[in-house]
């Protein structure tokens, strides 16, 4: 059975520790928790990238590479996720756990030592960042937004979540906009860099056969010159709890798509004043989050309204997502077909079998993770900005306690807000 610690090792720095014997590689992430704003994102986005480019004594990629080679091969990537109204922004690292390398080589203490490395003493000249990195990673930023705009079931959800939390920060892509991307310079990211290293709160995550007070030890040793002015608390996302204001909002824009892209969006409301995170995860699995849910066996399936279906709950956020590719004829049918299906769970109408085979699905994704350290720290990584304390075996066990009716609770408090439809015809600039 695993064991999870969780330890205070620095000021603003928090260490959680699950150690498990069975893995033969190890995880470690390092992870500053920042406000996801407008002014912020492609801040965010682009500075573990630049970062990851070299460091005082490894001044370049290849050096990096080296160094890493000598650590039997460690990976030490850079990461940038959007969790609600929170970035976080660091480094994910896998390694080969000692026991199963010759000469007992302190792999851990390598890698946390180029992490450190990574963030304490990046390459830089003048007093700042190096000015050809930060400009070449503008740039792959810049690509990364272009291809998201180009993918049109990713560019139709972000126009949805653009126009559903107008003059919000969760409103805003987690790359940024373009605009925005293309104003990243060594000036305003050094000065940003700065910031979050000295300011925001930052999450250490291991998975491992090493004790929890060697990692807290190693953990101190690679971060002993971070800046901790005062203790800094974790941002929050503003949860949305209340019903949409008015009428549903309805956009439409047209593409040279030969598929319609539908996005809806609603609100889960009062539901989330108090959430119950196993049922919410158990709800999105029966409605539309797997192949037994309503959406896919109904809608697709059985009536063939549409060419794929799926639903998402961010729970960080409180909203909830269905997206399907349709024929560009068809948009109020598969509307209404949605949210006849959403009635339905509402009203109690869902079989034994569906709800087992929901919580199957849930419990079977969670054990997955179980045997991926990756995966887990992921997982915990969320568990950490809601705010929760159950461990991933835990809240195993407290979804298969998930009722019928903690479900209907949920449909019943959501409320559809906007919708955004992708259809065909002329071809329209980006966003």
């Amino acid at each position: 059975m695993d064991t999870v610690t969780e330890l205070e090792i620095m000021r603003s720095v928090r260490l959680t520790c699950v150690r498990a014997t069975r893995f033969k590689t190890g995880c470690l992430s390092m992870t500053f928790l920042a406000p996801h704003t407008k002014k912020t994102a492609a801040l965010n986005a682009a500075l573990p990238y630049v970062l990851r480019r070299g460091t005082n004594r490894c001044p370049d990629m290849e050096s990096l590479a080296a160094a890493l080679d000598d650590l039997y091969g460690a990976r030490v990537e850079p990461a940038i996720r959007k969790k609600g109204e929170v970035a976080a922004l660091g480094f994910c690292a896998d390694f080969p756990d000692r026991a199963f390398l010759p000469g007992n080589i302190d792999v851990l203490a390598g890698v946390a030592g180029i992490m450190g490395e990574l963030i304490l003493t990046p390459a830089t000249f003048g007093g700042r960042l190096r000015a050809d990195y930060v400009e070449s990673e503008r740039e792959n930023l810049i690509a990364d937004i272009n291809a998201e705009i180009n993918d049109k079931r990713s560019y139709a959800a972000l126009r949805l979540v653009e126009a559903m939390y107008r003059g919000q920060s969760y409103g805003v892509g987690k790359l940024g906009s373009l605009a925005d991307a293309s104003r990243v310079s060594v000036y305003t990211l050094t000065r940003h860099y700065k910031e979050i290293i000295s300011a925001s709160p930052l999450e250490i995550f291991y998975c491992g056969a090493e004790e929890p007070e060697r990692v807290a030890a190693v953990a101190r040793e690679a971060l002993s010159a971070l800046p901790r002015a005062a203790d800094r608390a974790a941002p929050r996302t503003a949860v949305d709890t209340g019903v949409p204001a008015g009428k549903v909002r309805h956009m439409t824009e047209t593409m040279d798509v030969t598929q319609g892209r539908l996005i809806m969006g609603f609100r889960l409301g009062e539901i989330m004043e108090k959430p119950n995170y196993p049922a919410l995860m158990v709800f999105n699995a029966a409605f539309g989050g797997s192949v037994t849910g309503k959406l896919f066996m109904n809608v697709r399936e059985k009536l063939a309204l549409c060419y794929y279906i799926s639903s998402s709950v961010d729970m960080h956020k409180g909203g909830m997502f269905v997206s399907a590719g349709i024929d560009p004829d068809r948009e109020s049918e598969v509307e209404e077909e949605i949210l006849r299906q959403l009635d339905a769970i509402a009203r109690g109408e869902l079989e034994p079998w569906e709800l087992e085979s929901a919580k199957r699905g849930v419990i079977s994704s969670i054990r997955s993770a179980l045997d991926d350290p990756m995966g887990l720290e992921s997982l915990y990584l969320d568990r950490t900005i809601l705010g929760a304390r159950a461990t991933m075996g835990e809240l195993a066990a407290l979804c298969e306690e998930v009722t019928a009716e903690e479900l209907a609770a949920v449909a019943r408090s959501a409320r559809l807000s906007h919708t955004y439809f992708l259809t065909s015809g002329e071809e329209v600039s980006g966003r």
